[in-house]
């Protein structure tokens, strides 16, 4: 078996290589992201019941389409990656995080919501909003 396994590594060295080099761009990328994407979340974004609606709404049809495809695709190939990146060299958590933000499914918001009601996550995500001047995010308490 672990012979098996070495011979695999010596012979997909240039694969295990291309696999590295992403993930560490995600890593970056995802670090140069987020407090950009923070601090686009409106004040009282979790105050909501339910999602207001978004500008891609207002779009053409075949424009938000396309959209709404292509960002899913997206979101699927960051959770897969970071499925991946969880037995490999990479932020598989981080990027499954990312791939699950991009992703539309049911309860999504609901999600979300109660993810920013963690008390740290939230201390982190008004932190990284007072680094840019940014009023602190607004959620129901439980």
């Amino acid at each position: 078996m672990e012979r098996t396994m070495l011979a695999w590594l010596s012979e997909n060295q240039v694969l295990l290589t291309w696999l590295s080099i992403v993930s560490f761009i995600t890593f970056i990328g995802s670090l140069l992201a987020l407090p950009w994407l923070v601090a686009m979340i409106p004040e009282d974004y979790f105050l909501y019941k339910n999602r207001e609606t978004t500008t891609l709404k207002q779009r053409h049809p075949v424009i938000r389409g396309l959209l709404l495809v292509g960002k899913n695709l997206l979101g699927l190939i960051l959770l897969c990656g970071g499925f991946l990146m969880l037995f490999m060299p990479g932020q598989g958590i981080l990027t499954m995080a990312v791939g699950l933000l991009l992703l539309d499914y049911p309860g999504k918001y609901t999600l979300e919501k109660r993810i920013v009601s963690t008390p740290s996550i939230l201390k982190g995500l008004n932190w990284l909003r007072a680094k840019r001047h940014l009023p602190a995010l607004k959620v129901d308490k439980p």
